[in-house]
């Protein structure tokens, strides 16, 4: 059996703060919503994550029926707090971290994508590189390697092996803030030609505006059309999870607009993307009718 993509990365307990206080606790993390959105597109997933025994009974209501799960000394757990109406501008801080995935514990499987589906620093170890990309394409979002736990909150440090581990990744994600810290670009052009420049090969870079993709030849643009945020949260997690899983048949473009207009639907409700593959083509033909 051979998976669409196969998720290695942890599942978050997470607490949502809104702007005007409100508190949510739900699952989260990069693995959920990246993998929901995957699905959503008729995609066939496998996923690896770490969780402390006493809160797995969290993952019983999950879509994901291929879940693999380890024990871990503890959960991850982040508290984001949100302080403008729009949810561009958080905090976050860390309440637990879990264990850190090794070469040793994935499992033996196949996939077309491996996606290192991280939330901070220290969940992989640098090994996963070598021999995820002898096995098939990687896809890797930089928060796992830029988010970093310092007193128990969430700051963002340059990843200084950049350069050594770029080279192996496929498809690679970061928000226009983690684009500038790895390359110091504000421009999310030039930052993204700096990253393919790096090593990654198709390198995303999302925004709240639009979502842009570099090959290293041409710049892929689309914007994204939520008509509220109340599901913000997950946006860039959604958005590449969907995109990797297009591009095994599907042009740049396309998979680059399924993705974007997917995320757009998905914000209008809190939670992970629940909606199907006829729900977003319904979506484009209403919202995105010059595509």
């Amino acid at each position: 059996m051979k998976y669409d993509c196969y998720l290695i990365g942890p599942v978050s307990l997470d607490y949502d703060e809104a702007f005007d206080g409100v508190v949510k606790k739900f699952i989260g993390g990069a693995l959920i919503y990246s993998s929901y959105a995957e699905l959503a597109g008729g995609r066939h997933i496998g996923a690896v994550t770490k969780m402390a025994p006493e809160d797995q009974y969290v993952l019983d209501s999950l879509f994901i029926k291929d879940l693999t799960v380890l024990p871990s000394k503890a959960t991850t757990s982040i508290h984001n707090t949100y302080h403008t109406p729009d949810r561009e501008r958080r905090t976050a801080s860390v309440k637990g971290t879990a264990d850190t995935f090794m070469v040793k514990d994935i499992p033996e499987v196949e996939a077309e994508v491996f996606q290192l589906a991280g939330l901070i620093y220290g969940d992989y170890d640098t090994d996963l590189f070598p021999f995820l990309a002898d096995k098939g394409k990687v896809a890797c979002d930089m928060q796992g390697f830029l988010r970093r736990a310092e007193g128990g909150r969430l700051v963002f440090r340059d990843w200084e092996e950049k350069e050594v581990y770029l080279p192996y990744i496929t498809y690679l994600k970061t928000d226009a803030a983690e684009a500038e810290t790895m390359t110091g670009c504000s421009d999310r052009r030039e930052a993204a030609k700096q990253l393919h420049d790096w090593g990654a090969k198709e390198v995303m870079i999302t925004h709240h505006t639009e979502v842009l993709v570099y090959d290293g030849k041409t710049f892929y643009t689309c914007p994204l059309r939520a008509r509220n945020l109340s599901g913000r949260t997950g946006r860039g997690d959604s958005t590449f999870g969907s995109y990797i899983t297009e591009r095994i048949d599907k042009t740049i473009p396309e998979a680059l607009l399924f993705a974007s207009a997917l995320v757009s639907l998905k914000m209008e409700t809190f939670g992970p993307f629940k909606g199907t593959r006829q729900d977003v083509l319904a979506y484009i033909q209403e919202l995105y009718p010059e595509f």
